[in-house]
C-alpha cells in the first residue's frame, strides 16, 4: 500500500487542513447531515483514503472541527492563568480573549453548536470533557479572586462561567463582521461585564 501524501500537489497545504477547510465550508453551506463524504473529498481535492487515513469518519472531521478551536482556547487561556498578573488581569485576559477567538473563528464555533447533537455518544462525551476542561480552569481563577477578597463570593464561581459563556455561545446568532463593534471591542465590552458582575 503507497503512503498517503502529507501535502497536496497544487499548493502545498497539509492533506488535513484541506480537508478541514473543504469540510467547514460545506458544513457551513449544507449543514452536516446534508454533506456527503463524497462532496468533502471533492472539494479538497483528494482521495476518499486520504479522508479516512486522517480522519476515519464526517464525524471525527465534525469533531476536529470544534477541537482545534478549543485546542487554541486551552492553550491561551492556561496561559493565562498561569501569568505572572493580579487575579483580576488575568480573569479579563482571560474572558475577553476567549471572545475573539470565537469570532475569529465563528464558522467552526456555529456550525458545531449546530450539529453536535449528530456527534456519536463517544464523541459527544469527548468533547464534554474538553469543554469541562476549559471552564473549570476558567472557574478556579474566578474562585481565586473569591478566595482572596478580590471578586464577590455573593454569586457562585460555576453561576458566573454559565453566564459569560452563554454570551459567547450566542455570538454565532447576531455578530456580524461588517457590524458596528469589531471583535475586540465585543470582547471588551463582555469582559467588563464580567468584572462588574464579581467586583464586591
Amino acid at each position: 500500500m503507497t503512503a498517503v501524501p502529507r501535502t497536496t500537489d497544487g499548493d502545498g497545504t497539509p492533506v488535513p487542513q484541506r480537508l478541514l477547510a473543504a469540510a467547514t465550508r460545506l458544513f457551513a453551506e449544507q449543514g452536516y447531515d446534508r454533506t456527503s463524504v463524497q462532496e468533502i473529498v471533492e472539494a479538497a481535492g483528494v482521495t476518499k483514503g486520504a479522508l479516512y487515513h486522517y480522519f476515519g469518519s464526517k464525524d471525527d472531521l465534525l469533531h476536529e472541527v470544534y477541537a482545534r478551536v478549543l485546542r487554541l482556547q486551552q492553550e491561551r487561556l492556561d496561559a493565562f492563568a498561569d501569568a505572572d498578573e493580579p487575579v483580576e488581569k488575568r480573569v479579563r485576559d482571560a474572558a475577553a480573549d476567549v471572545v475573539v477567538t470565537t469570532i475569529d473563528n465563528l464558522d467552526d464555533a456555529s456550525i458545531f453548536f449546530r450539529s453536535m447533537h449528530q456527534l456519536s455518544p463517544e464523541k459527544n462525551k469527548q468533547v464534554r470533557a474538553e469543554r469541562r476542561r476549559y471552564h473549570e480552569r476558567f472557574r478556579a481563577l474566578i474562585e481565586e479572586g473569591q478566595r482572596t477578597g478580590v471578586f464577590t463570593k455573593e454569586t457562585p464561581a460555576d453561576l458566573v462561567v454559565d453566564y459569560h459563556f452563554g454570551s459567547i455561545h450566542h455570538l454565532s446568532t447576531w455578530y456580524r463582521p461588517n457590524g458596528p463593534l469589531s471583535p475586540q471591542e465585543v470582547a471588551d465590552h463582555l469582559a467588563d461585564l464580567l468584572l462588574r458582575a464579581l467586583r464586591p
